[in-house]
């Protein structure tokens, strides 16, 4: 069974970071089923200390659900040995019913492939005037591939030229060594010349009879003495057939890794001559091989959303996957899916608190771990119940979760506001990219970020680097507006920023800088609503 992985925006907080991971949890004890909890981005300061106190590891990071080649369910695992016979290798393939096979060596690293045309091509011998050779191969696999008897086994392996002796005896005696085959009818005075010239191995067609006085020359000669029904010529079309996979196998296949998409792999298999691909690992070991019929029936991700429900903010390849689940807070975005799902969307502070609910819903006490993590959901989102986002579910979930963890929740929201406003140790380019909400208003693009903050001078220290540094992100963004607010979170103020073409910005009484936003705490709720009528007006 695929994994379902639990995952919240791109620009991860500490309560989208909270409610993926308690969720997982509470998923992995209530189904069965792997529920994974990830990260679409960097964790801030204020999240890293969470973890820490907690104890709990950091999510895996997840930058695409795209599907992969590792998520698909079925690989082929047919393969062979490098020293397998390739009538063997035929064999195999037919009993698996598959057109090719990859052929590894002994520490299962993939070396090539064994494909119908190439055992076409060794059954047939293309070039009429090459030399027919046999082995290295064990007597017993020879004596079972042309289907005889051994009547003298004088050699374990066999590896020589081979020689079909029907006339002109003495070129053959001139022309085979010590190590070497001869294919002979029955011709007894042919037979014993050649074991008295010392050849390795004779291989007696058409069933023809053996008398004792060539097996007393074959004991003593030391040759090795085979029988077969098998006309002469049908032993040696045979006989190209005994040689090593390694010795008809393909180089030029094509290999894929379990992290490459599926769509990558998908032209890279169309492409193939032999339209499969190998996986292999990064040791370039064999973990088995993709055809066209892979690709038959779609293959996806399953994911679940939280404190998110907008493409913009999903993880890369979203379009891809197939959202199990949604459990938000914010407004209503633009995921759409190709079947009914469970969509909790509830006007509380931090999607933290829907989890905490989920958990009494479900009879399951959370673990403190997962308690303190969810209590610190709530208290970043809600900067310690101040905002005005802050309702009665809220203030429950934090008793709830307090009682449970012993904690006493202004303390450590207090810490929590310390911890995540460390701004001086963060570049201003990335304070004003990082907490942003992208908007599409009225067919104009908008981007808001919010930027937290215990007093009012770190705006007033770096105020002409805020205005020329968003001038930056708004021409790379190509957005018309491009807003910052830094809010003051024990002042309950906050102070705008506003990047646009002039014209604009004096409409909306943006034209000086920073304006004044008494109690605005909540970009969602106490600024988006009174700027996006004023934007509106502007524009008409």
């Amino acid at each position: 069974m695929q994994p379902i992985y639990v995952l919240g925006h791109r620009q991860p907080d500490t309560d989208s970071i909270a409610s993926a991971m308690a969720y997982a949890r509470l998923l992995s004890h209530i189904h069965t089923g792997t529920y994974i909890a990830g990260r679409c981005g960097d964790i801030n300061t204020e999240t890293r200390y969470v973890l820490s106190e907690t104890g709990l590891p950091e999510p895996m990071l997840v930058e695409s659900v795209e599907p992969v080649v590792g998520d698909i369910p079925f690989l082929y695992q047919q393969q062979a040995p490098h020293n397998m016979a390739a009538i063997d290798v035929a064999m195999l393939m037919d009993e698996h019913d598959v057109r090719n096979i990859p052929i590894v060596d002994d520490n299962n690293r993939l070396l090539g492939l064994v494909s119908e045309h190439g055992l076409a091509r060794a059954y047939v011998s293309p070039h009429a005037s090459q030399a027919l050779r046999v082995g290295p191969i064990c007597t017993e696999t020879l004596a079972r591939i042309l289907q005889a008897e051994i009547v003298h086994g004088a050699h374990e392996l066999l590896d020589g030229q081979v020689a079909i002796v029907i006339d002109a005896l003495h070129v053959s005696l001139s022309r085979l060594g010590s190590r070497d085959v001869a294919i002979v009818g029955d011709n007894e005075p042919a037979q014993l010349a050649l074991v008295s010239a010392g050849i390795g191995a004779m291989i007696i067609a058409e069933g023809a009879p053996i008398g004792e006085r060539l097996k007393e020359a074959a004991r003593s000669r030391n040759v090795t003495l085979l029988k077969t029904d098998l006309d002469a010529f049908s032993v040696g079309r045979m006989i190209h057939l005994s040689h090593p996979a390694s010795a008809i196998m393909a180089r030029d296949v094509e290999i894929v890794h379990k992290e490459d998409s599926l769509s990558a792999a998908t032209r890279i298999v169309t492409n193939s001559p032999y339209r499969t691909a190998c996986v292999v690992d990064e040791d370039g070991c064999l973990l088995g091989m993709i055809s066209r019929n892979t690709f038959l029936e779609e293959i996806q991700k399953s994911v679940i959303l939280v404190d998110h429900n907008e493409f913009a903010q999903a993880a890369e390849g979203i379009e891809t996957a197939e959202v199990l689940e949604i459990i938000d807070h914010h407004r209503l975005g633009t995921i759409t899916t190709l079947r009914p799902i469970q969509f909790r969307n509830e006007p509380v502070g931090s999607t933290s608190t829907i989890i905490t609910f989920r958990y009494i819903e479900e009879g399951v006490t959370p673990d403190t771990d997962i308690a303190t993590l969810l209590l610190a959901g709530i208290l970043s989102d809600t900067l310690v119940l101040k905002m005005s986002t802050t309702t009665s579910r809220d203030l429950e979930a934090v008793e709830y979760l307090s009682r449970l963890t012993g904690s006493n929740p202004q303390e450590f929201g207090s810490i929590l506001i310390q911890k995540g406003m460390d701004l001086d140790q963060v570049l201003l380019y990335d304070l004003l990219s990082r907490d942003v909400k992208e908007y599409t208003l009225y067919d104009r693009p908008v981007i808001i970020a919010q930027v937290m903050t215990a007093s009012d001078q770190y705006h007033v220290k770096h105020d002409a680097e805020i205005h020329e540094t968003l001038a930056k992100l708004r021409h790379e963004s190509g957005c018309d507006l491009y807003l910052t607010i830094f809010t003051d979170v024990i002042g309950q103020v906050s102070y705008l920023y506003a990047s646009g073409e002039t014209g604009l910005l004096e409409r909306l009484e943006y034209d000086f800088q920073p304006v004044v936003l008494p109690g605005v705490m909540s970009r969602k709720k106490d600024f988006f609503p009174i700027f996006g009528q004023k934007f509106r007006a502007a524009l008409h």
